[in-house]
């Protein structure tokens, strides 16, 4: 029998969840996302010093200020990982701007632009967003400009039905930490079929399904195998190298989860203006702690990434005197 990872590409999309370019050439995804937590893994990784060295170059000969620099990675990698993946690149805003709306276009806009000067086409690129109220307030804008966006952290419906709303392409609901806040919170153990996380992707596919949403469902941040399996068949997944590796290793039957059939038990389309949706939010703790804790974590890898960046820029003036 073909591996489990096989079985699954015929009923989702594959996404790479990883700046770590011989991964998918091994693994051979769809698509691929990055964060700035994995951005920053990768410019620490010795194969890829040369695209960190050539940012620090282009800085220094044009008097650019490091976040200027760390966006040049950014799109860096991401233009890096369009040459080994057929479909899209996501690439995130940075994480302090979450509640800025002019601030995350002006970034999103950016990053358009360096790709197509590359001769990457907004097609191919994904720009994320934290799915904050100014995030898909954002997406909106963004969305009518042509400019495709992948709304992330997402843990609740109501996140998803204000993106849908706004005409969001793609949203990524985060499995395994909505799991991490329920086993802390709650200290139960759950199953593949009770997981927390599995339920609420299940509930947003259904959703999504019943009233016709054509916003993409992209599961992301899985804790193990069974997670993903139990979500088979969703539009899209983004999964590590790690369970990328131990599905290819796996040659079990895998059977399709998640389908059309979840449409028939999904509430009313929901009505969202900004009151509601933050009303929402504050009755939904998990959604609004997660939310938040996502949000600072992508801000601190974001600053460290930008300390080294300011580091290595500091050297490369020392050494030109």
């Amino acid at each position: 029998m073909t591996s489990k990872l096989d079985q699954l590409k015929t009923m989702t999309t594959i996404v790479a969840d990883t700046g770590d370019m011989d991964s998918i050439r091994a693994f051979q995804p769809t698509d691929c996302t990055t964060n700035p937590t994995l951005i920053l893994k990768a410019a620490q990784m010795p194969a890829y010093q040369h695209i960190v060295d050539e940012a620090i170059t282009w800085g220094m000969s044009r008097h650019k200020v490091t976040s200027e620099v760390c966006d040049r990675l950014a799109v860096s990698f991401g233009a890096e990982l369009s040459r080994l993946v057929p479909g899209r690149v996501s690439t995130e805003v940075d994480a302090d701007l979450s509640f800025d709306v002019e601030g995350m276009l002006a970034k999103a806009r950016h990053y358009i632009a360096d790709y197509e000067q590359r001769g990457v086409g907004r097609e191919r690129v994904l720009i994320k967003l934290a799915s904050t109220w100014e995030g898909i307030r954002a997406a909106e804008i963004l969305q009518h400009e042509g400019i495709d966006c992948n709304m992330t952290l997402i843990f609740s419906l109501a996140q998803a039905a204000a993106c849908a709303d706004a005409g969001a392409f793609l949203i990524s609901p985060f499995v395994g930490r909505i799991l991490d806040w329920h086993v802390k919170n709650e200290g139960k153990t759950y199953t593949s079929e009770t997981d927390p996380g599995v339920l609420s992707v299940r509930a947003i596919y259904g959703y999504y399904k019943a009233h016709g949403v054509k916003t993409v469902v992209m599961g992301a941040s899985f804790r193990n195998l069974g997670e993903i399996e139990a979500l088979a068949g969703c539009d899209r997944l983004t999964i590590s190298p790690q369970l990328l590796d131990e599905l290819a290793q796996s040659h079990e039957q895998l059977t399709r989860r998640l389908d059309m059939k979840l449409a028939k038990d999904a509430p009313a389309r929901m009505e969202l203006d900004e009151k509601t949706f933050r009303y929402l939010m504050n009755e939904d703790a998990m959604a609004t702690e997660k939310l938040s804790e996502g949000i600072r974590m992508f801000a601190r890898d974001l600053r460290s990434l930008r300390d080294m960046v300011s580091v290595r820029l500091e050297s490369a003036e020392i050494k030109s005197l």
